[in-house]
């Protein structure tokens, strides 16, 4: 779907905190590629001070009602980010049914992540009219719910316009896969610029995640059996949550030990063999990222913030500028 078109409206591991510290003042300092935006912490200093905390009021507020909006809110800016760049095109709502989020891998990213940056974004606009960008929003609040759940606090940088098409054909291949080996993550991610190091801490946002048993049958009921690098104990746990013929709805932590805290304890648990996806527990089997596993596992402070830095990357991957985005006025729909 692009602007103009239909649509309708709805509800090495050393250093890493001084390394991330000098790649945020060198992206504020420098200038973006043509179509790009230039991002900073201060961009909105003087049309809209106080918008992190009107945001973080907002997110406080939703994740007090459910938890599910801490993974959710997450999960939507890695889907929003590594399909057209951070730019809230997975928010537009089509009535074509034809947007990213139409898309069928992102037909199980849950409402409650719609809904905080909607409820963000109207909180704004009362404050600052046309002003703070979807994507802005939704990049604040991926702080929020972390920083929120015993997870690290970042400067998120700030200036990203929301983009004019989301196409639910653009999806497909773009979005790391339940089943996808080391080699296949790491070709993917580094056509964001992201390392092998930023795939491994990016990927410890399971530790506060959810999955839908049909993400992860494979692995219990194949045709050779319960996946043999699978605790045994944990497999019998998820073959009595994720029966045979159990409902595409239900869904189990990713997380088994600490599923509500932001922590390390995802590395540890690779290393006992409860990786629930292939690609989680593939992270600890491949010789290219153990290493970086194994020392999150004994480090939170050495995860975090490399996590952080990761996290800023992944937030300049696709930024808009110019003609080539907007200021919407509801996350979900193009301006008219």
């Amino acid at each position: 779907m692009e602007r103009g078109g239909r649509r309708r409206r709805c509800g090495s591991l050393c250093g890493v905190a001084a390394a991330a510290m000098a790649l945020v003042l060198v992206a504020a300092m420098a200038a973006a590629p043509g179509g790009e935006a230039r991002l900073s912490p201060d961009h909105y200093r003087s049309t809209c001070p106080g918008v992190e905390a009107i945001v973080r009021s907002a997110v406080a507020r939703k994740v007090k009602e459910t938890f599910v909006t801490v993974p959710a809110t997450l999960r939507l800016f890695f889907h929003d980010c590594f399909v057209e760049g951070c730019d809230a095109s997975v928010m537009i709502a089509s009535r074509g049914n034809d947007a990213e989020k139409d898309s069928p891998d992102n037909l199980s990213l849950a409402g409650d992540g719609f809904d905080t940056v909607v409820r963000a974004k109207a909180a704004v606009e009362k404050k600052c009219p046309g002003v703070v960008s979807c994507a802005d929003i939704l990049a604040i609040a991926a702080r929020d719910v972390v920083a929120m759940s015993s997870g690290p606090h970042w400067t998120v940088e700030l200036g990203r316009l929301d983009g004019l098409v989301s196409k639910s054909g653009s999806v497909a291949g773009r979005l790391p896969g339940p089943d996808m080996r080391v080699r296949e993550l790491a070709a993917m991610f580094a056509k964001s610029n992201l390392t092998v190091l930023d795939m491994v801490a990016l990927s410890g946002a399971h530790t506060v995640g959810f999955a839908h048993c049909t993400r992860f049958a494979g692995r219990l009921y194949g045709r050779g059996g319960v996946d043999a690098s699978y605790d045994p104990a944990y497999a019998r746990q998820l073959m009595a949550a994720c029966p045979h013929d159990v409902a595409a709805t239900i869904a189990v932590n990713m997380d088994p030990i600490t599923p509500t805290a932001f922590d390390n304890t995802y590395y540890a648990n690779l290393a006992g063999g409860l990786g629930l996806f292939t690609s989680d527990q593939e992270l600890y089997a491949d010789a290219a990222s153990r290493p970086a596993v194994t020392s999150f596992a004994k480090n939170q402070t050495l995860f975090f913030e490399a996590f952080k830095e990761a996290m800023v990357k992944l937030g300049r991957v696709g930024v808009k500028a110019g003609k080539h985005g907007e200021i919407r006025r509801d996350c979900t729909a193009f301006n008219t």
